[in-house]
């Protein structure tokens, strides 16, 4: 039947298993194989490396960057994953993500700038013509749309206060998830 044909996982790149998550603090985690696997891992490491130039020059905006490394990773390279987690620079991004549902507002602020001023710089030091120029501000617009619409971190606070133990739950977690694959 069609509707069998459907619903038939394809074996080169098929999810091996989803795990509902119990708790809030549960991620569930999808672990990929085959063609899906090799395209997971080489965009992982391409939103890894914009993000570590997001986060030493100031032209492109990390957060996104990192949060899609880190939704690939986790699927392909979960210790690679937990590193991240752990990093004193792009953990606490990656846990106000996982763990409080959102971007911290001087976060936000701060992308919302960096797009702008770039944006800016863009089209004031090239020269260029009118609709490309147009193009250029309608794609920043989009950005900066998308960036506001980011939902807010919730509990700030507490997951600043006692990240270690929030990063070792997050760990955990992930590591509970996967090893159910």
């Amino acid at each position: 039947m069609k509707g069998d044909e459907a619903s038939k996982p394809d074996a080169s790149d098929a999810e091996v298993e989803s795990t509902p998550s119990q708790s809030p603090m549960d991620i569930e985690v999808l672990q990929v194989r085959g063609l899906r696997k090799a395209l997971y891992l080489f965009l992982a490491v391409l939103f890894l490396t914009l993000g570590i130039i997001g986060v030493i020059a100031p032209i492109i905006p990390a957060t996104p960057f990192l949060l899609l490394a880190s939704y690939f990773l986790i699927r392909t390279v979960p210790k690679v994953n937990e590193w991240l987690l752990n990093s004193r620079v792009f953990g606490p991004i990656l846990i106000d993500w996982q763990v409080n549902g959102g971007v911290r507002p001087d976060i936000k602020i701060k992308a919302v700038v960096i797009v702008a001023i770039a944006v800016s710089i863009t089209i004031f030091v090239s020269g260029v013509k009118f609709i490309p120029t147009i193009a250029v501000l309608v794609l920043a617009a989009i950005g900066i749309f998308v960036i506001i619409k980011l939902p807010v971190a919730r509990h700030q606070a507490s997951s600043r206060a006692n990240g270690n133990d929030v990063v070792e739950e997050v760990v955990a977690n992930t590591k509970d998830e996967s090893s159910k694959t």
